[in-house]
């Protein structure tokens, strides 16, 4: 392979996989509490109030 594509493929690499870090980091800071098992118990309990 030459150096150009070698290049791009880390940049794809680095953007990929930063994105998915990123994402992960982003749900374990703000975790989305309205899926799952919890979000028909947080639904109700919205109605009610």
């Amino acid at each position: 392979m030459s150096a150009i594509a070698i290049i791009m493929m880390v940049i794809a690499c680095v953007t990929v996989f930063g994105g998915v870090i990123f994402a992960l980091i982003n749900l374990q800071r703000n975790p989305d509490e309205l899926s799952g098992e919890f979000a028909d118990e947080e639904r109700l309990s919205r109605k009610t109030l």
